[in-house]
């Protein structure tokens, strides 16, 4: 069935490909002809591809994957980089020689049935063979008639495994030339793979945003409250036996300490003022609480992904916490900075010149982050002290983290992170 069904399809494209490409390529030096020919090949082409896929998957059950879609460039640039590809080419190759493969199949299957169906009861029609035939055998011979019949049995027997034989290498050979490459499949499981990772970074992201809300307007209320009862029974007790009035004291205390790392908590999850304000304020307001004094400078253009902003943030905030707890240093500084994407400000010259507005391609480019601070240096991802969850983080988002920390110091951290994900 895969064969006969298959040797007409094979004809029809081979013709069709082998016109388109003569054409194309005998008519290239008159562009407009050339690029009709090569829109017709580059349609007929696919259109071909799926007609053998869905015949491999009706009649064999094999499933060859689609090939991933080529998106480079815009009319006649993508028409040229579809031609260029190797896989419009590995198509190609296959409706090409598809028809030797399947005249080949067809005849051998076909042949090994015929001669086996016709073969097999020759004792039936012996008498109206010829009594000599081809070898000069003696037809009307009954050992010959036998030989024949055990032959025909042994073709009926091994047509089967012929006609699987034949299906399975033009499987295997439409496997190879219609479906993804090696290197497609593992661009696409890679992919995959940065689609799902972003997912589940957007996803912690999004959780630890609520679980911040969550806390915010419960539990922190709620310890408002409480830190706010105990203030006013604190007032009112003030005659109150010595060890009563000492017991609400501590408690108010305690509940004021709690109150104050709640809040620590709660910026460390995700603060508000980032998502309001941006990065400027937000850092800014880590530097404020710092023990030390720290100089901040910040210039973004364009606000990045809320997902890149808190893990910018993050860096921020777990370096300068290694400092106060770690460094001795005296001071600190904080750098953030946009970079352009590279070749930005040519791409925002041409859009100029086509009255687009500048910088509508290529992106907002990456968010730098330096952390310096004149400390004892020494620090490493390896000295437990945070920064190896700080650089899985900023890993989690395809960005590099540099730290160099010579023993004596200063130490400066350094993290790139892409502005769009």
């Amino acid at each position: 069935m895969h064969h006969v069904v298959g040797f007409p399809l094979c004809i029809v494209s081979f013709v069709v490909v082998l016109t388109l490409v003569v054409l194309t390529v005998g008519l290239a030096v008159t562009a407009v002809f050339a690029l009709l020919t090569l829109v017709l090949l580059l349609w007929s082409v696919p259109a071909f591809t799926a007609m053998q896929r869905s015949r491999f998957r009706a009649v064999l059950g094999v499933d060859i994957p689609r090939l991933p879609a080529v998106h480079q460039g815009t009319g006649v640039r993508a028409l040229l980089t579809q031609a260029a590809s190797a896989a419009t080419w590995r198509q190609i190759a296959y409706h090409l020689l598809a028809i030797l493969m399947g005249t080949f199949s067809f005849a051998v299957v076909v042949a090994v049935w015929s001669v086996g169906l016709a073969a097999t009861p020759v004792f039936a029609y012996s008498r109206a063979l010829p009594e000599v035939g081809i070898f000069d055998w003696h037809l009307h011979d009954p050992r010959v008639l036998a030989a024949i019949t055990v032959a025909g049995i042994l073709l009926l027997l091994m047509a089967p495994w012929v006609a699987d034989g034949l299906a399975g290498f033009d499987a295997a050979a439409a496997s190879a030339l219609l479906g993804p490459s090696r290197v497609d499949e593992l661009s696409m499981r890679v992919d995959t793979l940065a689609r799902s990772r972003e997912g589940v970074v957007d996803a912690a992201d999004a959780e630890r945003r609520r679980i911040e809300r969550d806390l915010h307007d419960g539990t922190q209320q709620r310890l408002v409250s409480l830190a706010m009862n105990l203030g006013m029974a604190r007032s009112a007790v003030a005659d109150a036996p010595e060890p009563a009035r000492r017991a609400i004291e501590d408690a108010h205390e305690e509940a004021k300490r709690a109150l104050t790392e709640l809040r620590g908590f709660i910026r460390g999850l995700h603060p508000a003022v980032l998502d309001d304000r941006g990065l400027d304020a937000a850092i800014s307001g880590i530097a404020a609480r710092a023990p030390l004094p720290v100089q901040v400078r910040v210039t973004v253009d364009e606000r990045c992904s809320p997902t890149i902003e808190a893990v910018a943030y993050f860096v921020v905030s777990e370096a300068l916490t290694n400092v106060a707890r770690h460094a001795n240093a005296t001071r600190a500084e904080i750098v953030v900075e946009q970079l352009p994407a590279p070749g930005a400000s040519q791409r925002s010259l041409r859009s100029e010149e086509r009255t687009l507005g500048a910088g509508t391609e290529g992106g907002a480019g990456k968010l730098r982050v330096i952390v310096r601070d004149d400390g004892q240096g020494g620090a490493s991802t390896a000295g437990g002290t945070g920064l190896r969850g700080l650089a899985q983080r900023v890993a989690s988002v395809d960005g590099t983290l540099l730290i160099d920390s010579p023993v004596g110091g200063p130490t400066v951290v350094i993290a790139e992170l892409p502005c769009e994900r």
